[in-house]
């Protein structure tokens, strides 16, 4: 007896074992003579197969059952059939059976006709890659998880039901299928698909090395179509929706050419996730091998869409799957969305994680250094390291049995997995997939780029003065506590913040922090983090305070607290106060005012200095997504002590308010408004909403002509619901005056009254209502 198919037992009832799987050195032997058409087009006859043969006339590919079973029946590729001249492909999962019912020109003869499978990967025609079993004569007896398998589950007249599986390694592609009816006396004859099928990564199957045990992690990070992603800054951390649309149309074959075409992964290696997630890595940009997206960072969209005006990733998707060239343009949150999508699509557990006062060390010191002249002005021109705002990313689930075995165990878990083009690995633009826990525990030589992102999260902040090309640099302080804080992802079946900080790092000012710091410093084997492991540091406090709700369209206030911590000495303390917009990456600072002091400081005192900006100060000097820097260089008269800090935050922007005019019921219409209040003393003109979400087959486009002061803008639309169940619709607001404002609802969608039925007593509970829904089970 072969081993049950744990993943799907509970399903069908059934279990299996290899039966046949021609390996390279035979399967040349397996290829079919020329064949020609017959009256049915998918019907091919190989010379000599006249006679009684079995003829197989036509395929059902039961794709309700198949759907439901494989969770794949939310795939519009699944539901094709319902749009005149297009035809419906089946999606499965590997190393769970799937179920075929196969009509034949006469009943099939156990004793005289044998009939085989062939699955030959779309697009390699070698010999050597076809796949096949034989069907055997009982369905509890089918397998070797990680073999093919076939099986004769029922015969009703010339109808043959057959189960067939494909192996848990099975590559993740588009199949063709081939069914060869032979008559034992000779003669044969081969059916072949119309359309290829798919076969995903299959996460239920504990023998497939993605699975995850906890179904309410998998109806989130696999079957959730719509998800959160955390922006902003470390003191304003902001929620915006993105719709993944993994079901979508075209998302699915986008998603398998990516991996094909743009990531080259050969087909023999498309069922191994690590690689397959390392080259999705690179694919989603488009540096190396014109990927999906085109990054840009600077403030010029033209011939694209800005990245803020962006509200999931299925538009994204098609426009790539239709035009075959990176799509205008992305930042860290755009690759993430959409790898999150291509990865779900796959079966690949997923979720989006960001990062608060992420660094990004380029010279993989595991320190972020900073460079300020006399004046206290930041040097960009010798900045090659900084700090994001935010950085966001993906995880990935899967097991490292290429990793062995480490102190803390396996690698298996959380991968990290970074498309945004920031350093090369192996010489090209990506990151990971990184095991988490390796991150955690400071082993930044673990494959792939852990070192890389153990900065992100952990790194140093060093401050050095640059005073000429001949003089010394002076470290002028050093913040150990500065990076990686918040770190985000959605949390499950809830629209909230799951932190998630402790995942990848020991809390701050612990031993075991440090101790992990210092083990990741002395395998990095970089001058810079020699330099900087034997260096002191002066200990000076400087203190900003800012409002917690600064509203964009309002002025603000930023205080500067100098303490003298000497209880006996006087001192005297210049020094400049600059505050300027910058983008969220920390890099391309713009000024908006400088702020020079001299105070005078008794034993024991503090010194308060405040200055308030007004909104034309700065309005005019906002960068993407209105971020602010706040700096000071203070120096103390008759010492060489000198003092640089800084801070970033954010103004805030308004929400857009999403109401439903009564209750969402499933396939009926309900009216949706959408409003917005203007927070600027300026009229907003050529104002645009853009609206997505669950069952949205296109976007949705809204102009308002102009928005006065005080004013609300607001837009009105039918929406159906194509389903029962969790949904949410996202919105974007843009005009001239004000863009990257955004809000979203989540909603729950109740089932028609003839959707629900009451149950006939056969369950514990007596007329218990059951929801029929098409969706996540």
């Amino acid at each position: 007896m072969g081993n049950a198919c744990s993943c799907c037992k509970c399903q069908c009832g059934s279990s299996f074992k290899k039966l046949w799987w021609p390996n390279e050195e035979k399967s040349a032997d397996i290829a079919f003579p020329p064949a020609h058409l017959v009256t049915n087009s998918d019907q091919l006859d190989s010379p000599g197969g006249g006679g009684d043969v079995l003829t197989v006339r036509h395929v059902d590919l039961c794709l309700e059952q198949n759907g439901t079973d494989h969770r794949t029946k939310r795939f519009e590729l699944m539901q094709r059939d319902a749009v005149p001249g297009e035809t419906s492909q089946l999606v499965v999962r590997r190393g769970q059976p799937f179920r075929l019912r196969i009509a034949c020109h006469r009943p099939f003869d156990r004793n005289r006709d044998s009939l085989s499978f062939s699955f030959i990967i779309h697009d390699e025609n070698r010999p050597g890659q076809t796949h096949g079993s034989a069907l055997k004569y009982n369905e509890n007896n089918l397998g070797d998880p990680h073999e093919w398998g076939a099986a004769l589950s029922r015969i009703e007249g010339d109808i043959l039901d057959v189960l067939v599986k494909a192996p848990a390694s099975a590559p993740v592609t588009f199949w063709r299928v081939e069914i060869d009816t032979r008559l034992n006396s000779g003669g044969a004859r081969t059916f072949v698909f119309r359309n290829p099928i798919v076969i995903l990564f299959n996460p239920w199957c504990p023998d497939d090395d993605v699975f995850l045990p906890d179904t309410r992690l998998l109806d989130e990070y696999v079957l959730g179509d719509t998800t959160l992603i955390w922006r902003g800054s470390y003191n304003r951390l902001r929620p915006s929706v993105w719709k993944l649309g993994q079901f979508d149309r075209y998302v699915l074959e986008c998603a398998l050419l990516v991996i094909a075409e743009v990531g080259k992964v050969s087909g023999s290696h498309r069922g191994n996730v690590v690689k397959v997630s390392r080259a999705l890595a690179a694919a989603v940009n488009s540096p190396d091998d014109e990927g999906v997206v085109l990054g840009n960072w600077s403030e010029d969209f033209s011939g694209g869409v800005a990245p803020t005006k962006w509200v999931g990733s299925v538009e994204i998707l098609q426009k790539f799957y239709k035009k075959r060239k990176p799509v205008k343009y992305g930042q860290c949150w755009i690759f993430a969305g959409v790898l999150t999508t291509i990865a779900r699509a796959l079966g690949i557990p997923s979720r989006i994680i960001t990062n608060y006062a992420s660094a990004h060390d380029t010279h993989s010191s595991m320190t972020v250094d900073y460079f300020v002249n006399e004046e206290g002005k930041v040097m960009e021109e010798l900045n090659s390291d900084s700090i994001w705002n935010y950085h966001v990313w993906n995880e990935v689930w899967m097991e490292r049995s290429d990793l062995g075995y480490g102190p803390s165990g396996d690698y298996g878990g959380w991968q990290v997995v970074d498309a945004t083009p920031q350093e090369l690995s192996d010489q090209m633009y990506r990151c990971g997939p990184a095991p988490v826990k390796a991150v955690k525990m400071g082993e930044i030589t673990k494959p792939y780029d852990c070192d890389f992102v153990y900065s992100e999260v952990n790194a140093d902040k060093l401050f050095w003065r640059y005073a000429g090309v001949n003089q010394p640099l002076k470290l002028i302080r050093k913040d150990v506590l500065g990076i990686g804080h918040f770190i985000s992802t959605k949390a499950v079946g809830e629209w909230k913040r799951e932190d998630i900080t402790k995942s990848y790092k020991f809390d701050e000012k612990t031993d075991e922090e440090r101790a992990t710091m210092l083990k990741a410093l002395k395998q990095a084997n970089s001058v810079y983090s020699r330099y900087y492991l034997n260096e002191d540091f002066n200990d000076v406090h400087f203190n900003f305070e800012l409002r917690d709700d600064i509203v964009i369209g309002q002025n603000f206030t930023v205080v500067l607290e100098i303490k003298n911590k000497s209880s006996h000495k006087t001192h005297f303390v210049t020094g400049s106060l600059h505050i300027d917009s910058v983008h969220y990456t920390g890099k391309h600072r713009e000024s908006i005012k400088i702020v020079k002091f001299e105070r005078e400081l008794k034993p024991g005192s503090m010194e308060v200095i405040r200055d308030e900006v007004v909104f034309n100060e700065y309005y005019g000097r906002l960068l993407d997504q209105s971020a602010f820097n706040i700096s000071c260089l203070a120096s103390v008269k008759d010492t060489e002590f000198d003092y640089f800090a800084q801070d970033d935050f954010r103004v805030r922007k308004p929400d857009i308010k999403i109401t439903f005019q009564g209750n969402p019921v499933s396939r009926e219409p309900v009216d949706v408004i959408i409003r917005l209040k203007n927070p600027l003393p300026m009229p907003l003109k050529k104002g645009v909403f853009h609206v997505e979400g669950t069952g949205l087959d296109h976007p949705q486009e809204f102009k308002i002509a102009e928005v006065p002061i005080d004013g609300t803008a607001a837009a009105t639309f039918k929406y159906t619901p194509p389903y029962a169940g969790r949904g949410a619709l996202a919105a974007k607001f843009t005009s001239k005056e004000l863009d990257d404002v955004d809000g979203f609802l989540a909603f729950e969608t109740q089932p028609r009254p003839e959707d629900v039925l009451m149950s006939n007593g056969s369950h514990p509970r007596m007329n218990e209502v059951i929801s029929r829904r098409d969706v996540i089970p």
